[in-house]
């Protein structure tokens, strides 16, 4: 037992070392390049125009928040959590794997923001590129489809809540919309998100419940205290889930609800 707990411990620690040595070399690598484009005085050509530090360091922090963006700015959170709801009724453990669930959910996403992003390409994107307008005007037509896009999914009480926490709350409650900052939008758009998620939950255990409290209350009636009800119960939950479509149901009814 001490030799196992001994190896776990070494394991950690260079686990530990390995990570900080990657988050180091990054830095180190984001910094040498940014110096590099500033100091050097050859501008590298983008489509034709000559691109500055700036743009350099707009494109290593949108790669950087990426995992960010993607969790708290898009139906990713709820996708994956009524996953993981359903995987959980269904009581098939690691079944499917969380690789498959999140490629899944990955997928379905970009199916659902498919319209935003192609509207932030268009307005934003293609004309920075072209050197139509600059940074500033490109991260605020950028943010504008998005903004769209989570305060349709949000409810009012959510940005009223965060706009009466905010220290500039006077001011805020004159803006509505698009014009709201994004420290207001994005805590509201990921709270209600939430909240949906847990209701979708919700209403996704209530079938699978049902199934478990008819074979406990049928082994209970056969005297067949000792045989668990959840091993009886799983192969009738997923015949259930197969008969009625529940992968399409599902991912339809996900669609749906922000369409």
């Amino acid at each position: 037992m001490k030799t196992m707990t001994g190896t776990k411990n070494r394991m950690m620690s260079v686990l530990q070392k390995f990570l900080l040595s990657a988050g180091i070399i990054m830095m180190t690598f984001n910094f040498t390049l940014a110096r590099v484009y500033a100091e050097s005085p050859v501008q590298v050509a983008i489509n034709g125009e000559g691109s500055d530090v700036v743009r350099v360091i707009v494109v290593l922090t949108i790669i950087s928040l990426a995992p960010f963006l993607l969790l708290m700015m898009t139906c990713f959170a709820r996708v994956i959590i009524i996953f993981s709801f359903l995987r959980n009724a269904l009581g098939t453990q690691s079944t499917p794997p969380n690789q498959v669930l999140v490629g899944l959910a990955l997928f379905v996403t970009f199916f659902i923001m498919q319209p935003v992003l192609t509207e932030v390409y268009d307005v934003a994107l293609q004309p920075y590129n072209d050197g139509i307008i600059q940074t500033d005007e490109f991260l605020d037509k950028a943010a504008e489809p998005i903004k769209e896009f989570m305060l349709n999914q949000t409810t009012k009480e959510d940005v009223e809540l965060f706009k009466t926490l905010s220290a500039d709350s006077e001011e805020l409650e004159k803006i509505e919309g698009t014009k709201l900052p994004m420290s207001i939008v994005c805590p509201a758009f990921i709270t209600s998100e939430l909240k949906r998620a847990f209701l979708a939950g919700f209403m996704i255990y209530i079938p699978f419940l049902i199934i478990d409290l008819v074979v406990a209350s049928t082994l209970m009636s056969l005297g067949m205290i000792m045989l668990p009800p959840v091993s009886i119960a799983l192969p009738f939950k997923i015949m259930l889930f197969v008969v009625v479509d529940g992968w399409g149901l599902l991912i339809k009814t996900l669609v749906m609800t922000y369409n």
